[in-house]
């Protein structure tokens, strides 16, 4: 297992956004003992998913959940150049190729009972690699293992990897940013993911301006003024940056034995030099 430090910006210690996140932890948990494994995704990139994910799976973290987060965003990774600090030789692409066991790719954090899979190099068939067996078998050994499991995916309304992944998930949380997306986008998105069976668990609408006038904004700015030089100023901008164009070129992965799988062995049944 190989260690991390996560970066966190003042901001994302805001008082109001943390509350935020406890009450969208509260909202999950009350979805079903069932939902573990949850997928986050958005219409488009920049809306914030993987701000999103990550502070979704600290908050069950600091509520004494072991979690683990995913980073399923192959293509694009926002999460390692945003969060992590130090160097991290091993990510998921290796463990679904068949070149190093799960336990060699996950990370302990310097956070409590949060773990992270960071996503690795970028593969020139990440959809075949997140919809094969070898990354189900991975989701079912992570589930016997933490309590919740957090995937942060690709953006659905760009690539299809979030409709692959949610198939294998328990729940699907969508990620909208204020008076970005049009409705029709947003259906067509939602759309998607149910023809690929996933169960939505809702939307967090993200980036929502809560400075003006009425009756919630004078409730945030009042909370906001009280605690806010303990927790910092309030946060509210933009998140991902457009995917990556991708090798068209496919690599196999040799294909593994269930043992291997079942084990946490070497998933492709390919010797590590250690």
């Amino acid at each position: 297992m190989q260690n991390a430090k996560l970066h966190f910006s003042q901001a994302e210690n805001n008082y109001q956004i943390k509350e935020a996140y406890k009450t969208l932890r509260s909202n999950i948990e009350f979805s079903g003992q069932n939902v573990r494994i949850i997928s986050v995704t958005s219409c488009t990139p920049g809306e914030g998913k993987t701000t999103v994910a990550m502070a979704l799976a600290r908050a069950f973290a600091e509520a004494g959940k072991k979690t683990i987060l995913v980073d399923a965003d192959m293509r694009k990774s926002v999460l390692v150049g945003r969060y992590r600090t130090g160097s991290v030789r091993l990510g998921l692409t290796h463990c679904l190729v068949g070149r190093e066991r799960l336990s060699s790719v996950i990370c302990e954090t310097d956070t409590p009972n949060l773990y992270v899979v960071f996503s690795g190099p970028v593969p020139p068939n990440p959809s075949e690699l997140l919809g094969g067996r070898i990354f189900e078998k991975v989701l079912e050994n992570m589930k016997q293992v933490f309590d919740y499991v957090i995937i942060d995916t690709p953006p659905l309304g760009s690539v299809i990897d979030a409709a692959v992944v949610s198939k294998q998930c328990d729940g699907t949380v969508m990620v909208i940013e204020s008076n970005s997306i049009s409705y029709r986008f947003a259906q067509r998105v939602k759309d998607q993911l149910d023809k690929a069976g996933a169960k939505i668990l809702g939307v967090v609408l993200n980036k929502v301006d809560i400075s003006g006038k009425g009756y919630y904004g004078h409730y945030g700015n009042y909370y906001g003024k009280y605690y806010g030089k303990y927790y910092g100023k309030y946060y509210g901008n933009g998140e991902d940056t457009a995917d990556k164009q991708v090798r068209p070129k496919k690599a196999e992965p040799i294909p593994p034995d269930d043992d291997d799988l079942d084990e946490l062995n070497y998933l492709a049944g390919v010797t590590r030099k250690d």
